[in-house]
């Protein structure tokens, strides 16, 4: 299982959001790129890159940052964060990210999403984000009446090559990962699914692993690398270990 870890930009700093606040940030590095190239020496294998200011206002606004960190690091880069139209991935694919994830856009704007997979076939990622089962949009800040399990069945059919899928009650908040709806997710699609949101130890990592056969490839994780609460070496150690060996 993949290892995330996670670098959130906001006026060009890495901070990190409780339940996607914008009022409260808790910032971590003066110079992302800084924490790219950490998580990539303690072992990353990919790392999960997100444009705040961007998912607030509507469009990227952390280009300069964002570009460094690609610069920076050797490993690929999946970016989020106000990509909302064919200019905007075209303009970070230019720049080496190699997955755009797309989240108030596939509710809003289906035809884009279908665009952009078949411009850039396997590198678009739908980020679904939901509240008690139901997408939420712009930065988490407009909720909707929509499953988010439709929506990614119907997201596989326009031919997004994975799911970021985050539960926003549980981000930030270190409570465990919502690990029944991220196995219904995965369990109603063919597509890998990205749990993101609420790992706090290593023992939410163990409890993730065994959805594997459901179709979750990887999680994403953020305060508690931060905070301390684990290194990454023992993410990537946990998440490697052989079910048959615990």
């Amino acid at each position: 299982m993949i290892i995330y870890p996670a670098v959130d930009i906001m006026g060009g700093k890495c901070v990190r959001l409780y339940q996607g606040r914008a009022d409260a940030p808790t910032v971590y590095a003066g110079v992302p790129a800084d924490m790219a190239e950490k998580w990539q020496d303690e072992g990353a294998g990919f790392l999960h890159l997100v444009d705040l200011d961007g998912a607030f206002k509507g469009s990227p606004q952390n280009l300069a940052a964002i570009e460094e960190v690609v610069k920076r690091v050797d490993i690929p880069v999946q970016l989020g964060g106000g990509l909302r139209t064919l200019d905007d991935l075209d303009r970070i694919f230019e720049l080496g990210i190699a997955r755009a994830i797309l989240g108030t856009s596939v509710i809003s704007d289906p035809e884009l999403v279908k665009e952009a997979c078949a411009k850039h076939p396997g590198k678009i990622v739908a980020g679904l984000d939901a509240r008690e089962g139901k997408v939420a949009i712009k930065g988490w800040v407009e909720d909707t009446s929509i499953f988010a399990t439709d929506v990614a069945i119907q997201l596989e059919l326009y031919g997004v090559s994975r799911i970021v899928y985050t539960d926003i009650m549980m981000d930030g908040a270190q409570t465990g990962v919502n690990l029944f709806a991220t196995e219904e997710l995965a369990e109603n699609i063919n597509i890998p699914v990205i749990a993101s949101g609420g790992v706090s130890s290593l023992s939410d990592i163990r409890q993730i692993k065994p959805l594997q056969a459901a179709g979750v490839e990887g999680v994403i994780i953020g305060r508690a690398l931060y905070e301390g609460n684990f290194t990454l070496k023992e993410a990537i150690e946990v998440a490697r270990w052989d079910s048959a060996h615990r």
